[in-house]
């Protein structure tokens, strides 16, 4: 499973992401799920995130917007993490989520609202805990 694609890929989406959530993706790996994380890792990660041209701040935007209105709460949580990771504000994700509300519906933004205070609410406690 090791290759210089996938390395780039690991080395990105655990910047993204977050080592924490890598790790445990790959821990939870068995023979059914390995060539998905493999496609994941390699292709999402290493090829289409590691490709020039869009820095991962704009990815983030991208992802948020597309994964809102797909209605993936999963996936958004991890993506809205990484859109602070990479530079996002708060005020940003929220204009983000407005935009989603018109060009994909308010029930999408409703559900994509609750899940960005749940992620703001779990990374202040983090923060918390952290300062002591």
């Amino acid at each position: 499973m090791t290759d210089d694609l996938f390395e780039k890929g690991l080395e990105i989406r655990r910047a993204v992401v977050g080592s924490a959530y890598v790790d445990k993706s790959l821990a939870e790996m068995d023979d059914f799920t390995q060539p998905l994380q493999e496609l994941v890792t390699k292709y999402c990660w290493g090829e289409v995130w590691g490709r020039p041209g869009l820095e991962r701040r704009e990815r983030s935007i991208l992802n948020i917007g597309m994964i809102a209105a797909l209605n993936r709460p999963h996936e958004l949580k991890l993506h809205l993490r990484g859109a602070l990771n990479n530079g996002l504000s708060r005020e940003e994700i929220r204009e983000l989520l407005l935009q989603v509300a018109i060009y994909c519906g308010v029930p999408a933004a409703l559900d994509s609202f609750r899940i960005a205070r749940e992620v703001f609410a779990e990374e202040d406690a983090k923060a918390a805990a952290e300062k002591g």
